[in-house]
């Protein structure tokens, strides 16, 4: 029964989706993706580079304290 199910629920899904996108994606919208795709990236690698040095600075702080 749930096999039935399933395979039902999948041909009903390839009958309903699209069989090409009949958009144009210009220059403009592709660059613009491409750079919101960068940033994000960006930002999280930003945001786990600022949680991270923090403590390492703290670290080397405390290490060159005790050596001096």
């Amino acid at each position: 029964m749930l096999v039935k199910t399933l395979r039902f629920l999948a041909l009903a899904l390839a009958l309903t989706a699209p069989l090409a996108a009949q958009a144009y994606t210009g220059p403009g919208l592709g660059l613009g993706a491409i750079g919101v795709a960068f940033g994000l990236v960006g930002s999280v690698l930003l945001a786990i580079v600022s949680v991270v040095w923090y403590p390492v600075k703290r670290l080397v702080r405390r290490i060159r304290g005790r050596a001096r």
